[in-house]
């Protein structure tokens, strides 16, 4: 039980299991393979999105504007459609992408060279951003009838019986596994966020690195620009309006510190997919909207609480073991 305990990815599968069953006794349809399955893809998005936030609070930073940066990304994505039909989707897709490395890169920068709080620069482009889409949209909508059918069509592609947002959302999980475990800025994203001054010393740059971060998480939210406008065939000013918060939320639901310098791809994975099962059973068992949102806030709270209990826990343990040397 203690193991389970300290293990935080491990507590979050009981917590999602229990949380399934406990739906299921009250609707039984939740749990047919099926539904599961389209859970997962309606969480795909999110996921993708939590472990580029992941990165960034790794390095005792935050992105509020990734949700805006989606916005914008998916806007310019679809006018481009919509203006040129012929174009070829994967150009589109990495033109999106292009964008929200660009805007991601913006952040940094100004945290990186200025010395700007995160939270204050990133509060800043998102207004700017959303400010750019109604700027270049003129405030309209493009609606399905102005989106190609192969724009609209490849995110609901299915391949071996799942979608391919589906896929897409797994290759993005491995590969941010390899980043993250197996390469010199997976590692300097963790030293920087867990000691930045120690991380000098070491030879990381803390300003590059989390312009890195940052370039990351906008590729990321690009790319889920594209996937969001190409899976509901709409795209307005206030797409995904908030949902910057669903992907703080799941961070932190999935142990990444606010503090920087602890968590995991699995926790990021695992905190996303605890949100998106709450958002998706929640309606179907009859929970008010207003309910819905006072149980998300709650379960973020507890999260909040739980994370914090164990930094502090582990700042003890670090503490007797320097004073037991010391004695």
């Amino acid at each position: 039980m203690k193991l389970l305990l300290k293990n935080r990815e491990m507590l979050l599968v009981v917590a999602i299991v229990a949380l399934v069953v406990l739906i299921a006794i009250r609707f039984p349809p939740f749990v047919t393979p099926g539904n599961l399955a389209n859970v997962y893809n309606d969480t795909s998005i999110l996921i993708i999105l939590a472990l580029g936030q992941m990165a960034v609070i790794l390095t005792r930073c935050i992105d509020l504007s990734m949700a805006a940066n989606l916005a914008l990304s998916g806007m310019v994505a679809a006018m481009i459609n919509a203006a040129m039909p012929g174009l070829p989707i994967p150009l589109v897709i990495l033109i999106a992408m292009a964008l929200g490395a660009v805007l991601g890169s913006i952040n940094g920068l100004l945290v990186w060279k200025l010395d700007i709080p995160p939270i204050v620069v990133t509060l800043g482009t998102l207004t700017i951003y959303r400010g750019l889409i109604f700027l270049l949209s003129g405030g309209a909508w493009i609606n399905a009838h102005q989106m190609s059918d192969a724009f609209k069509a490849l995110p609901r592609a299915a391949v071996l019986g799942f979608p391919l947002l589906s896929w897409l959302s797994l290759v993005i999980i491995g590969i941010m596994f390899v980043v993250m475990r197996r390469t010199p800025l997976g590692r300097a994203f963790f030293a920087v966020g867990g000691n930045p001054h120690a991380a000098v010393y070491t030879g990381i740059d803390v300003g590059r690195t989390r312009f890195f971060a940052y370039c990351l998480s906008g590729t990321l939210a690009g790319l889920s620009g594209y996937l969001w406008v190409s899976r509901y065939a709409v795209a307005y000013v206030d797409i995904a309006a908030g949902f910057e918060l669903d992907i703080i939320a799941a961070c932190v639901i999935g142990g990444i510190s606010i503090a920087g310098g602890i968590g995991s791809v699995g926790g990021a994975l695992l905190g996303a997919i605890f949100l998106g099962v709450i958002k998706n059973a929640l309606p179907v068992i009859n929970i008010s909207p207003f309910a819905q949102m006072a149980i998300s806030g709650m379960v973020i709270i507890i999260a909040v609480a739980v994370n914090a209990r164990a930094e502090k826990r582990k700042g003890r343990v670090i503490l007797r073991k320097a004073e037991a040397a010391h004695g």
